[in-house]
This record gives structure tokens, C-alpha cells and sequence, in this order.
């Protein structure tokens, strides 16, 4: 799910696009679309994505490539590291030749140890708490004598082999492997603190033949007061919780605004909850003065309204929380809570069928929401003072064979300056997935739909402002409609298809059965089913799918994307799944 203008090698790429052509299907001369002039990649191979007149030939290096009925062309070159020079030319019928020259570096992907000290642990200054392991780590040339001293301590280090995993991109193109174990200069050990306190910056010594070195970590380390230990609150709507202590860690459940905790870890900007997850500083505030480190909670109940059911949990602060979804089942839980819960009353509801709750340790509480139906329809959690207030939606209520009282949120990506992919002609992503979604439009219109666009122009439109519209409007269902690409080292050539793209369990069924039912009705090829981790997957107010409806870097399915009659079939087909999959399970009046 790459875009043309940002690939794997992670640097920004500044392209200037080509006006919206008014016959996007075919050019009138030799296009080089990408990969710009001195770009630079990691990748062992690059794509070229362009275009030229159907009659005629075009070569690169000297060497013809194949082209599309229409003239477009996407093969791939191997790379050497450092700089390739790229000439390709269009020699027309007449004999008349064009020629587009480029390089593209290849960066070398560097295992080999360093000569001398380099990346001494700490980057930043850390915080940990009495007597919790710290591991250390330098890098270092091979054969190596490493010690590091701190706190009063001195220690020696030892080389680790490590493996370097592929990044998350890779799994789109199918070569994820991780590589086998290899020394790459890593020396590491881990120790322990008792005494509380700065204990300043980490300083290593390394000997190697003889020859000894230094160097000290940028950042200190902070053993925590545990006579005072700091808490905060979340000021941010919903506080972004991690695994760990940099964005390259999973997001894990959000954390309303209010939320509670206290402080076990710091490094850098963010900071560790007593729940085990990091947050960023800039999405807390400190609290002034003790917070208690739990909460009891007694009774519970729920209110039902006509959209959803309200389900109130007083507690006497509040907590961090996860939620998990099964088919039949909601499940929270409720961090640093004890339970001395006797009575629980819920009101009659379309969704509720009974509440399970366990406490699984000691200071953790897990509910289990049994459900009537194995389809969830969105869900939201709040803190009013202290009361968790947790809203799950009700199913749509359907009027007759049709889809009056369903509302759809039709996202056409990208926008403004932002346009998304390329097709070999230069045709931008952001006007063919504002196109579709018109045309997606009328025909969920027709079909007695609410639809309700994100955008109806080419404009600017933040991935933040995207997810509070789904927040705000509360809709049936959210579609975000795209076109795909792949990172540098993809095989443009050959891959094509429909993809979808879900994260919350409530969505997968939905993203499955659009892509089974596209691809059988329309007889296109499937780029598969992915849960992926994205801006407009992670909406948790509905069942939200991001459609990536085919390949704008595929010479042969951008002439598909680009077929007028093409585009209404696909559209057709769209509005025809969603009122399927709807009608089966949402609730007929």
C-alpha cells in the first residue's frame, strides 16, 4: 500500500505532478513518471513507471522492454550499490528517437562493525525504577574487550548476534523473511540499580590490540524516587499508547482523555504507565499531588437509547483500559482496578445478551460482553469525572429491500497537494479515487443510502480531520477508497488486484466480503486481505475498510482503471457488496 511518491527507502521524494490530463489514458511522448532523477533507495532492484505512444518501440540501457496495448511500461532493474545511470528511448516509426536520462543510487544496507565506539546506550535521558534490568549496548569493531561503567559499577559487555527484521512494507511484496543471525558490532549486557537517583551518563572503554578508547552516552539514567512517584493525566482525545518508546512500537487501545496513571519509566518525550504502555509527554499533563495507585469499582449498569447502549462504570479515578474483539464478544479491561462488585443491572438491549467479568490478577479487571449477533457496529469510551462510560452501537435498522437508514462515509484519499499514486501516464491517484467515489455514490444513492463524502473537490484533507468526521458523524459504515502502489523493490510488472484493508475485528468481515465478491463479479485479481494498522482503519465509531481497488503502477490494470466502462461496472459492483453484506446483517424494519 505504498505510494509512488513515498517508497521503501524512507526519503522524501519532491515530484512536481502533471496537470489532470483530460485523456489520462495514453500520452503523446516519452513519460518517465518514476523514479525521479538522483533518487535514492535501498531496495536491490527500482521499477520504472511511464509511458509512450503505442507505436513505436521503447528501450532501456539499450535493451527493448515489453509494453501495454496503450504504450505504458513498469519493468524492473536490478541495482548496483552506489550510482546506476538509466537511459531510455522511444524510437518512433519514423525513426525519430526521444531519450530520458536518470540515476538512482543504491544505498549499501551497512552490517559491517564500526572501527571505533559508536551509538553508546542511552541516546536520551531514561528513567527506570529501583532494582529493574538495564541493558546496555555499544557499538564496536570485532574482537573487541567492552566495559561500561555507571553508577558506582563497572561491567564488561559481550558481542551479541542479532537479526535485522524487514520492515513492515515488506509483507507487500512478499519477502518478510527474517535474515539469519549476523555479528554487526552489537557489545551488550544488562544490570541492575537499587539506589534512586541520577546516576549520570553511561561511560564505555573498549581494547582492542592493545589500543584503548572511550566514549559516553549522549543521554543519563534516573533510578525513580519510589516515595514519590509521579502521575499524570491524558490530555489528548484519545492518548496514543504504545508497546514501547517510539512510534516503530504497535499502537495499542487508545486512552481517553482523563485517563490516570501513574509513572514507572521514562525515555526521552515518553514516558512509561504503571500499566505497562508508553505515551508521549506532550499527550499528558503532570498531576500535582498522591494519586492512588488503584480504584475499586461495585455496581455497574446500562442505559439503552435508540442508537446504543451506554454501559457506566463508576470508578473512584480513572484508569488506563485495552479493548479486544471477538466475533460474539466485546471485551474491556480495566488496569489497576479492584473489583467489590456484588449487583450489575442492564437494561434490555439489541446487542447486549449477557456481561461476564473475571478479576484476572489482582489489580485487573476483564469484562465480557456476550453479544446477540457476531457482528459489532462501532463502539466509544469516555470519561465523565471518574464514570468510564463505554457506548456500543446498536445495528442498523434497514427500512424494506432497500438501504433507507444506512449511512455511508465514502472517503476519496489524497486530495490537494497530496496525490497519492501515479499511473504511467502521470494521472494522479487523488482524481480517480474522487471519480469513483462519485460514481459509488450514486449508485448507494439509488439504492436508498445516505452517502456522505469526505471531500467533493480536489482539496486538502488531513488524515486527522478524515477520522473526526467518522468520529463525529457516527456513519454505518466508513470506505476509503484508493489506488495502489508498491515500494521500490515491488515487481510493478506483475502485481495487480483488489486489496483490503481492515484493523478492528468488527471491520473484517466486511473487508472480506468486498473482496471476495469484487473479485469473482468483476473477474479481477486479488492482492489479498490485510489487517493493517492505518489512519483510516483505525476508526473504532464503525466498521471502517481502506479499498485498494487496483495497481496505478500496473501498465495493463491502469488501462482498466482508466476504462470508462470500466469504472461503472466497479462502481456498480461496490454499492451492490455493500448493500449485501448490509442487508444480511443489519436489522430489517
Amino acid at each position: 500500500m505504498f505510494k509512488a511518491i513515498a517508497l521503501s527507502s524512507g526519503i522524501a521524494v519532491a515530484l512536481t505532478f502533471p496537470a489532470i490530463a483530460q485523456f489520462p489514458r495514453q500520452s503523446d511522448r516519452l513519460q518517465l513518471v518514476y523514479p525521479p532523477n538522483n533518487h535514492q533507495t535501498s531496495a536491490a532492484q527500482i521499477f520504472l513507471i511511464g509511458s509512450a505512444p503505442a507505436a513505436g518501440t521503447v528501450a532501456i540501457n539499450g535493451q527493448p522492454i515489453t509494453r501495454s496495448d496503450f504504450g505504458h511500461f513498469a519493468p524492473s532493474l536490478p541495482l548496483a550499490v552506489g550510482q546506476n545511470q538509466i537511459t531510455l528511448t522511444y524510437r518512433q516509426p519514423s525513426g525519430q528517437t526521444e531519450t530520458k536520462t536518470l540515476t538512482v543510487e543504491r544505498l549499501a544496507n551497512n552490517t559491517m562493525p564500526p572501527n571505533q565506539l559508536e551509538a553508546p546506550f542511552p541516546a536520551v535521558d531514561i528513567a527506570r525504577q529501583a532494582d529493574e534490568t538495564i541493558c546496555f549496548q555499544v557499538q564496536g569493531p570485532a574482537q573487541a574487550q567492552v566495559r561500561v561503567a555507571l553508577g558506582g559499577k563497572s561491567f564488561s559487555l559481550q558481542p551479541q548476534t542479532t537479526v535485522t527484521l524487514p520492515s513492515n512494507a515488506a509483507v507487500l511484496t512478499l519477502e518478510n523473511e527474517a535474515p539469519a543471525e549476523v555479528f554487526t558490532g552489537t557489545y551488550g549486557g544488562c544490570q541492575r540499580f537499587t539506589q534512586g537517583g541520577n546516576l549520570g551518563q553511561a561511560r564505555y572503554q573498549m581494547n582492542v590490540q592493545g589500543q584503548t578508547s572511550t566514549a559516553t552516552s549522549p543521554g543519563r539514567i534516573e533510578i525513580l524516587d519510589t516515595q514519590n512517584t509521579e502521575a499524570i493525566a491524558v490530555t489528548s482525545l484519545a492518548g496514543v499508547a504504545r508497546t514501547g518508546p517510539s512510534t516503530n512500537f504497535s499502537r495499542l487501545t487508545p486512552l481517553p482523555q482523563g485517563t490516570q496513571a501513574l509513572v514507572t519509566g521514562k525515555e526521552g518525550d515518553w514516558l512509561r504507565l504503571d500499566y505497562g504502555a508508553w505515551i508521549r509527554a506532550s499527550e499528558t499533563t503532570p498531576i500535582q499531588g498522591a494519586v492512588t495507585p488503584t480504584t475499586l469499582i461495585r455496581s455497574l449498569r446500562s442505559q439503552t437509547t435508540a442508537t446504543e447502549t451506554n454501559v457506566i462504570f463508576p470508578l473512584q479515578r480513572p484508569v488506563p483500559v485495552t479493548v479486544s474483539q471477538n466475533d460474539d464478544t466485546f471485551s474491556l479491561t480495566l488496569h489497576q482496578a479492584i473489583a467489590q462488585t456484588d449487583t450489575i443491572y442492564l437494561d434490555d438491549s439489541p446487542i447486549i445478551r449477557r456481561l461476564d467479568w473475571a478479576q484476572l490478577d489482582p489489580e485487573t479487571i476483564r469484562y465480557d460482553f456476550r453479544l446477540k449477533t457476531d457482528q459489532q457496529w462501532g463502539h466509544s469510551l469516555r470519561y465523565e469525572g471518574s464514570n468510564l462510560i463505554l457506548s456500543l452501537r446498536h445495528p442498523p435498522q434497514l427500512q424494506g429491500n432497500s438501504l433507507r437508514g444506512a449511512t455511508i462515509w465514502l472517503d476519496p484519499g489524497h486530495g490537494g497537494a497530496e496525490s497519492g499514486a501515479l499511473g504511467p501516464t502521470g494521472y494522479p491517484e487523488k482524481a480517480i479515487n474522487l471519480l469513483i467515489s462519485q460514481k459509488i455514490q450514486k449508485q448507494l444513492e439509488a439504492k436508498g443510502a445516505e452517502v456522505i463524502l469526505s471531500r467533493t473537490t480536489d482539496q486538502d484533507l488531513s488524515l486527522g480531520d478524515r477520522q473526526a468526521a467518522i468520529r463525529d458523524l457516527q456513519p454505518t459504515l466508513a470506505l476509503s477508497v484508493h489506488y495502489n502502489a508498491l515500494p521500490d523493490a515491488g515487481d510493478a510488472e506483475n502485481t495487480a488486484g483488489i486489496g483490503m484493508f481492515w484493523y478492528h475485528p468488527q471491520a473484517h468481515d466486511l473487508a472480506q466480503f468486498l473482496h471476495d465478491d469484487l473479485t469473482t463479479q468483476l473477474g479481477r485479481p486479488s492482492y489479498g486481505v490485510f489487517w493493517n494498522n492505518l489512519a483510516l482503519t483505525r476508526p473504532q465509531e464503525a466498521p471502517a475498510v481502506l479499498m485498494e481497488l487496483g495497481f496505478m503502477i500496473n501498465p495493463t490494470e491502469f488501462e482498466w482503471i482508466t476504462d470508462p466502462q470500466a469504472q461503472e461496472e466497479l462502481a456498480g459492483a461496490i454499492a451492490t457488496a455493500v448493500e449485501t453484506w448490509l442487508q444480511t446483517k443489519a436489522i430489517a424494519q
